[in-house]
């Protein structure tokens, strides 16, 4: 078997949706030799503390050297995130502020840190990346960028560039709203443009982003596409069990 099985890094696998995938990754162990990548060791910790999972910062690339080591495949589930200023009062209405801390805004993380990743694979020969990325990058007015002044999605947007120009086969997977609900359960949609963000179903169970992260690195219609995914209410449609005709519905390329 060994031969046979694909090894995956996942990055940012601390994070919430990253922890889904690493954990996805590693049931299907006849398929898989699931690696984690964190930042810290806290957070390494948290998923388990296993041998498969390191500790480094993507902003600095000779920590990623030794990580990458034998990688045939990367999930990309890192972002910067924003941290609400303390004082708010949600009673008094109005909304929080939010800051990134120094040397952890967008451009670090989800641009330079995004770029040092597919170097890292590219250098490596990895045969596919998979990057989770948020819809909303068609806006430059998106209210996110103005989250802390970071520009968030214009950096992300450069980075899921970057990698359709790379030469690597990739999957870039532009999420809704992410939500803390089951799998499993609902009617996944894909679309282009951020359509889907003007429409009722624009969100999706973070669990749902994380097996669709699976699906594409095992079903060849999900190589060199872009696509929104955002799903249906949990009682309108029926659950998405079949990937490769949902991975058929894209023709977008970016």
């Amino acid at each position: 078997m060994g031969d046979s099985a694909t090894t995956v890094l996942v990055t940012g696998a601390g994070g919430r949706t990253g922890e889904l995938v690493y954990k996805k990754l590693k049931e299907r162990g006849g398929q898989f030799v699931s690696r984690g990548f964190v930042r810290t060791e806290e957070s390494k910790q948290k998923i388990g503390g296993g041998d498969d999972v390191f500790v480094g910062d993507v902003r600095q690339p000779e920590t990623l050297t030794p990580v990458f080591q034998g990688v045939d495949a990367l999930v990309i589930v890192t972002s910067a995130v924003p941290k609400m200023k303390p004082g708010f009062d949600p009673s008094k209405g109005g909304r929080p502020e939010f800051y990134f801390e120094d040397g952890c805004y967008p451009e670090q993380v989800d641009w330079i840190g995004q770029k040092n990743q597919i170097d890292a694979a590219k250098a490596v020969g990895a045969k596919q990346i998979v990057l989770v990325g948020s819809m909303g990058g068609t806006n430059p007015n998106h209210p996110l960028n103005s989250l802390g002044n970071g520009k968030i999605l214009i950096w992300k947007r450069k980075a899921e560039q970057y990698l359709a120009d790379s030469g690597i086969p990739y999957t870039i997977i532009r999420a809704g709203g992410l939500v803390d609900k089951e799998g499993g359960l609902r009617q996944l949609l894909v679309g282009k443009d951020d359509e889907l963000l003007a429409t009722e179903t624009k969100s999706v169970p973070r669990a749902d982003v994380a097996e669709v992260s699976v699906q594409a690195l095992l079903i060849e219609e999900a190589k060199n596409k872009a696509f929104d995914l955002a799903s249906k209410p949990e009682e309108a449609g029926s659950p998405t069990t079949d990937f490769k005709a949902l991975f058929s519905q894209v023709s977008t390329k970016f």
